[in-house]
């Protein structure tokens, strides 16, 4: 690993002279052959280290309230009450590692799809990509029942068909993503409407079933489900981490980016699959979670002001994302009451912990951030 910061010498012409590196701007290294951004890197760690702080709260935080002692305890099995262990290791650690690992799984997608798309409304919840997942995967619950195993198979291939769909609707001459965005959002009403006439549709419990399921939640997340669903994401990630550069040159532009060597439509059709698969592993483990995947890629890029999008950035924001909103889910009402206690607002907290899926919460949060970002875009507008 070297440094490739120094000072630049430009000769006539304006071309670097001979023997000495480019200077861009900002601390950089070379490892394995390719540019890392320093500052990237650092930020993401301290991102990284925020969703670590979220997630040690959420296993302190509960009806059954631990210690510190007892949380480090009960993760390694070795806490003097077997209710301790029972309550870390097998209830609360898998739902705190499922908000790390599949908000790490979004932000690396929607950072994909906006890059591709060169539009930061370019996330796969809002082009349908993640409604083509639900689909598949209520398709499966209805047909299957609620293995996650058949689920997970649905929502892959839901979402598969779906973006399959939405390729060849876009097509002309090339992709072009004003158009997969368009196509994108007129099949997500499409595909909205037909989940609903499915669950509608369907036997009573089914229905209850998939509604549950469709709302994004991490209630109930076990072992069995975050583990495979971890590997998925990890393979998956280190799969689009493969064409980083090459992404990079496609926001440059499809004729820069082929005048640069990469070959455009088929690095591009890889992606696509990548990002999709991506998404219907975190829809058929938790269901389809909005807007973390629209948010995490552009707040990443302009906490690391870095000037292309950053997947190693999308995925550490998209993990705090989610694994902070399911703590404002699980324990949000609770601590609102006992600050109005403490404010004197009002006299004795008699609220039940009441819980709301995560969805509900990211919808909340992302609705208020979709509305900054159309302000935003339409002031930059000329």
């Amino acid at each position: 690993m070297k440094s490739s910061e120094s000072p630049v010498a430009l000769v006539p012409g304006g071309e670097v002279a001979p023997g000495e590196r480019i200077d861009f701007g900002r601390p950089m290294v070379v490892a394995f052959g390719r540019r890392i951004d320093v500052r990237v890197v650092v930020i993401a760690g301290i991102v990284t280290l925020l969703a670590l702080v979220c997630g040690f709260l959420g296993l302190l935080l509960g009806k059954f309230a631990l210690t510190p002692t007892e949380v480090f305890q009960g993760l390694f099995g070795v806490a003097d009450k077997r209710i301790v262990n029972t309550v870390v290791g097998e209830w609360r650690a898998p739902r705190i590692l499922a908000g790390i690992v599949l908000g790490a799984g979004l932000g690396v997608s929607g950072a994909v799809f906006q890059s591709l798309t060169r539009n930061p409304l370019g996330s796969p919840d809002i082009i349908g990509f993640s409604t083509g997942a639900y689909t598949g995967g209520i398709v499966t619950i209805i047909l299957f029942g609620t293995s996650f195993v058949s689920t997970a198979f649905g929502a892959i291939l839901g979402g598969i068909l779906t973006a399959l769909l939405v390729y060849v609707l876009t097509w002309k001459g090339g992709v072009q993503g004003f158009r997969l965005i368009i196509v994108g959002i007129a099949l997500t009403a499409m595909l909205n409407a037909f989940n609903t006439w499915l669950i509608m549709r369907s036997d009573l419990d089914l229905a209850m079933a998939a509604a549950t399921w469709g709302a994004g939640t991490l209630n109930g997340m076990g072992w069995s489900t975050i583990l495979p669903a971890t590997v998925a994401v990890i393979v998956l990630g280190l799969g689009c981490g493969v064409f980083a550069r090459d992404l990079g040159t496609l926001e440059l532009g499809d004729d820069t980016a082929k005048a640069l060597g990469v070959r455009n439509e088929p690095v591009r059709a890889a992606l696509i699959l990548i990002a999709v698969a991506l998404v219907a592993v975190v829809t058929a483990a938790a269901g389809p979670i909005a807007f973390v995947a629209l948010a995490a890629p552009q707040i990443g890029r302009r906490i690391a002001k870095s000037q292309g999008t950053s997947l190693l950035m999308a995925a550490a924001v998209g993990g705090l994302l989610l694994v902070a909103a399911d703590l404002i889910a699980q324990h949000g009402m609770a601590l609102t009451n006992q600050l109005l206690v403490w404010l004197g607002v009002i006299g004795v907290d008699t609220a039940d912990d009441i819980q709301f899926p995560v969805g509900v919460v990211t919808v909340c949060i992302g609705g208020v951030y979709l509305i900054w970002l159309l302000i935003h875009e339409a002031r930059k507008a000329p």
